[in-house]
């Protein structure tokens, strides 16, 4: 099986790439999946990333700013309750493992919210289990 290698810096974009993707366009919704965080962790996060100047943030920004702050994000199987917790070393860890096909749909930016459930999927999951 082949893998690809990415810098951290990689993941954390291919990631980011997929939650937008995924996450900002209701896809998962659609799979019954949710992401699921602290509020309270949620608005440090925002803070933080008005702090360093960031202008024009969305959701995803913020949700990447959790994981950069050492905390976690939570994909929640609304129908089985089933729940995968991350953290910002998954992200460095996993998104390489994604299936190649759609790994390498994503680097070439060919990808689509099917390519980014599935890299979701991995990263929290460890392997494509919805959709």
């Amino acid at each position: 099986m082949a893998q690809i290698t990415l810098t951290t810096e990689e993941s954390e974009l291919y990631f980011y790439n997929a939650l937008c993707n995924a996450v900002g366009t209701g896809y998962m919704e659609q799979m019954s999946l949710e992401l699921c965080f602290d509020q309270n962790q949620y608005e440090t996060a925002k803070q933080h990333l008005i702090e360093q100047g960031k202008t024009g943030m969305c959701y995803e920004d913020v949700l990447m700013q959790i994981l950069k702050d050492g905390n976690t994000l939570t994909l929640l199987d609304q129908e089985s309750d089933d729940e995968y917790k991350i953290n910002l070393s998954d992200v460095h860890t996993k998104v390489s493992k994604t299936p190649f096909s759609h790994l390498t749909d994503t680097i070439n930016e060919q990808d689509d919210a099917e390519t980014a459930s599935v890299i979701l999927q991995t990263v929290f999951c460890g392997e494509v289990m919805y959709g």
